[in-house]
């Protein structure tokens, strides 16, 4: 195959397909029940940081959502490597394995699960910084969603908190829990530092305990840096030193705007993101 270079892949039942095939009809349970999880990695100049645990994080979400997922992690990681070099090595890429159900009324026919695979070309966004703004969403707890799952029905609310926030003149959205502690961004996990000390929302149940976000703590204890998974309050965010976000789309960026409080970059925050790209290329 000749450079994919602007194009999508998807592997779907054992081959390779351009765009964005139809995969789905007005029948499918994924469709209209919402019988989806996802994950996603990213690669980029020939490396693909911790693609082992988002393969075996798709495999377990699927798992939680009812699904009977047929390949291993291990087979899903070497179809990424597969995609991945389908493009060229200097390509930013977003890599996304999916399990749902074809079949099924409510509870998904576990029986009917369906694997798909994308890469594709997705730039990676500036470390310039974003504006957040408080929410008023606000993220579910365990018994009343599949919260230990990467599931795509979880991600309207997400896209309403975005929404929200987008009106109001910010980028991103600061999400609570249920009895309003701090959560994390809509689309990240959050941390703040004060005084010297990183502190992160400790996992609740209510958020993904991030694979970006564990990479960071441990690349920052290990550094000699102090990280406490604490509760904080929207309060904490708002006197913070720096606040600043993980994730695999984006890796670590500072935030640069809290409410009405600018803040600028700090040395934590550009401390995390240069350990994590130390990390990535080793």
């Amino acid at each position: 195959m000749g450079s994919t270079a602007g194009q999508a892949l998807s592997y779907i039942q054992g081959e390779w397909i351009a765009g964005n095939p139809a995969i789905v009809g007005p029948m499918t349970h994924a469709l209209w029940l919402s019988s989806v999880v996802f994950d996603g990695a990213r690669a980029f100049q020939g490396v693909a940081p911790d693609l082992d645990r988002h393969c075996a994080r798709v495999v377990r979400s699927a798992q939680v959502m009812g699904l009977a997922p047929m390949l291993t992690a291990g087979e899903i990681e070497e179809l990424c490597w597969d995609g991945i070099r389908r493009f060229p090595k200097e390509a930013e890429l977003y890599i996304r394995p999916m399990f749902y159900a074809e079949e099924g009324f409510v509870a998904p026919d576990a029986e009917s699960t369906r694997f798909v695979l994308s890469v594709y070309e997705a730039p990676l966004p500036s470390a310039a910084g974003f504006t957040a703004g408080l929410s008023s969403r606000r993220r579910p707890v365990p018994d009343m969603a599949p919260t230990e799952a990467k599931a795509a029905c979880l991600y309207p609310n997400a896209g309403l908190a975005l929404k929200e926030a987008r009106e109001r003149g910010f980028d991103n959205a600061i999400m609570l829990d249920p009895i309003g502690n701090v959560a994390e961004f809509a689309t990240a996990n959050l941390f703040i530092a004060k005084d010297g000390v990183v502190r992160t929302p400790v996992h609740n149940g209510t958020f993904l305990n991030g694979i970006t976000r564990q990479r960071v703590i441990a690349l920052l204890r290990d550094d000699g840096v102090a990280v406490e998974e604490a509760t904080l309050s929207p309060r904490d965010v708002l006197e913070a030193d720096e606040v600043f976000s993980t994730g695999n789309y984006a890796k670590v960026v500072p935030v640069t705007r809290v409410e009405e409080r600018t803040l600028q970059p700090g040395p934590l925050a550009a401390r995390a993101r240069a350990l994590y790209w130390e990390f990535a290329f080793r």
